[in-house]
């Protein structure tokens, strides 16, 4: 689309918003100021690049073998750069333990340290972009029996609290030097295939685990810390030990943020509405931005109803400091930058919906119990022209617009991935 039309139809478009009370000038600067932060599991199908690679555990699989996977650090960051180059705004980027630069040694994850992500650090300075953080509780030996830091095993869970010590001192050098604070999720995968008989004795000990692990503080400043419930995974279908009443007691009672994962309920669960349920009771919220069809399978995210819904109660609490948003999907049958790219520009679209929301006139006919009036307007909203306000804002950014994706997309796959053989 040419610029010349991308100006008229936004000069429409921010006409007819008025009629609404909706200044769009205002609601696309507040979308540039809520950073998105990727993740780069999506980048090597949660690969990692320790030298001794396990199989993938947890719960965790990736389906599909798209040629051009990221084999290196400098490959993944080289994506990376890419995927943020056709998203508008300034974004994250959100890392895992298994994925520092360990020079081709063997270095097992109770032994890691802030020097093997140094490179990471460098190249989110040099971006401009900030960097999040993750314990890696799966795919290794000693996660093999189902049970990490809940493990009756003292020799393996004294294994996992050093590394999860670890992380959290890695995210905090992170939050230092770029100078803005790092969001580590604490994530476990234990769990058992049956119902065990002492639940209480798993729980007591994950407890027990994580408040050594969080002993040492770090200024906020630096570090936020996160806990992640899961309903159930793959070889743990009938009991998860960090379920969601767990954590959410643990980051209420700890004062610590709570992790949020739309595929981590049962299907019928609505995650926007728990947003506002449990910020009263804590510092903040991490989202984790995915789509599950049928199970937590970890789709590339879509504008679909479940997002939309979950984007419009971002914006309406108006509690954008408190609320963390990451995504948390991996495919290997389609290509891994438009996959980044597609599932962080619908999140975006979903954000602008929000912010274009006529939220003057919905609350007046919430005022005054016109459900009638809320649900006309609610209607009324979808058709409203936000494709001409997005196409205007990934212009102004110098980001392709939803028409010049595809080719650019498939411009780096030529010249890039296809070398990757």
């Amino acid at each position: 689309m040419k610029k010349e039309s991308i100006e008229k139809s936004y000069a429409l478009a921010r006409e007819r918003y008025a009629d609404y009370g909706v200044d769009t000038d205002a609601a696309l600067a507040a979308l540039k100021n809520i950073p998105i932060s990727l993740h780069c599991w999506q980048g090597d199908d949660v690969g990692g690049f320790e030298t001794s690679q396990s199989a993938l555990s947890g719960g965790i699989q990736v389906t599909g073998n798209y040629p051009g996977k990221a084999r290196t650090p400098a490959e993944l960051r080289t994506d990376a750069e890419e995927a943020f180059s056709v998203i508008p705004g300034k974004h994250r980027f959100s890392l895992h333990a298994s994925y520092g630069e360990f020079g081709g040694k063997k270095v097992d994850r109770d032994a890691i340290g802030p020097e093997h992500f140094v490179g990471w650090v460098e190249w989110a300075r040099k971006n401009k972009v900030a960097l999040d953080f993750n314990g890696t509780f799966f795919a290794h030996p000693l996660s093999a029996a189902g049970y990490t830091l809940s493990s009756p095993d003292d020799r393996i869970r004294r294994f996992w609290i050093e590394h999860a010590k670890r992380s959290r001192a890695i995210g905090a050098d992170m939050g230092r030097e770029l100078g803005t604070p790092c969001v580590i999720n604490h994530w476990v995968p234990d769990g058992s295939k049956d119902s065990p008989v002492d639940r209480s004795g798993c729980r007591a000990r994950l407890l027990d685990s994580l408040d050594e692990v969080l002993a040492k503080t770090y200024s906020p400043d630096q570090l936020l810390d996160s806990v992640e419930g899961k309903l159930f995974g793959i070889g743990a279908e009938a009991f998860t030990v960090g379920s969601h009443e767990f954590y959410l007691g643990y980051a209420a009672t700890r004062k610590i943020l709570v992790t949020l994962d739309l595929g981590h309920y049962h299907p019928t669960e609505v995650v926007a509405d728990k947003i506002s349920s449990v910020l009263p009771f804590v510092p903040g919220v991490l989202l984790h931005v995915s789509r599950g069809v049928r199970w937590d399978s970890d789709h590339v995210v879509t504008l679909n109803d479940d997002i939309r819904e979950l984007c419009l109660e971002i914006v309406r609490v108006g509690k954008a400091d408190r609320i963390h948003i990451g995504l948390d999907f991996f495919d290997g049958t389609i290509n891994r930058i438009g996959a980044w790219a597609v599932g962080t520009r619908s999140t975006q679209k979903g954000l602008l919906f929000g912010l274009l929301e006529p939220r003057q006139k919905l609350l007046e006919a919430d005022g005054v119990s016109d459900g009638f009036a809320r649900l006309e307007l609610l209607e009324e909203a979808k058709t409203l022209p936000a494709g001409a306000v997005w196409d205007y804002y990934c212009d102004r950014e110098n980001v392709p617009t939803d028409g010049m994706l595809i080719p650019e997309i498939h411009r780096y796959e030529r010249e890039t991935l296809a070398k990757r053989a």
